[in-house]
């Protein structure tokens, strides 16, 4: 994280934690500085794993009548996304 526009300098800290976490739950060996031979692939699962970790997808199932078939009952899934 060579640029950043964090007010909080706690904060930077945090993260730069959070993303070693992040990097060693998807197996990527990340080094403190400048990690530029990293392969593309590699970068996007730790920023990818961060953002699951941020933002997990919830569902909601429910079953209610169908409007289209009188008598019949269908199964609606909602899929969303909880930012903290």
């Amino acid at each position: 994280m060579s640029k950043s526009n964090i007010v909080v300098p706690e904060a930077k800290d945090a993260l730069e934690r959070f993303k070693m976490e992040a990097a060693s739950e998807v197996g990527v060996n990340l080094k403190q500085g400048y990690n530029g031979d990293l392969t593309s692939k590699q970068a996007g699962s730790i920023g990818g794993q961060m953002v699951n970790v941020m933002c997990p997808v919830r569902h909601i199932e429910f079953t209610r009548a169908n409007w289209h078939n009188k008598g019949q009952i269908e199964r609606i899934t909602y899929e969303y996304l909880l930012a903290v």
